[in-house]
């Protein structure tokens, strides 16, 4: 038997600082949707700073959505998140496919 039933999918979109400044106006954004038991897609395309604060309300918004029965995507890393991604090595952790440009390493 499988189940068919398709979660309804929320975009969101972070501009700017995703660092400490911010951390619970994001927090709020990112947690809030996945206690609904919704895909959250977040694009970080447009984050133009990216501290362990702001990995830390990643993590915890994909902790989240696991423990709820959600999901969480990023996509579109900007060149701030993929610089923090590789230093601290956690693209696994979210299990999201970078793609690092060549010379990047």
């Amino acid at each position: 038997m499988t189940d068919e039933t398709t979660m309804r999918q929320v975009d969101l979109s972070i501009a700017g600082e995703l660092s400490i400044y911010r951390a619970d106006e994001l927090k709020r954004a990112l947690i809030e949707p996945l206690a609904q038991g919704v895909q959250l897609v977040v694009n970080l395309a447009a984050v133009t700073e990216f501290d362990t604060c702001g990995l830390q309300l990643l993590m915890l918004a994909k902790r989240t959505a696991q423990a709820l029965g959600s999901e969480l995507q990023l996509v579109g890393h900007s060149p701030a998140v993929l610089e923090v991604f590789e230093l601290l090595n956690v693209a696994a952790f979210f299990g999201d496919h970078l793609v690092i440009a060549p010379g990047r390493h």
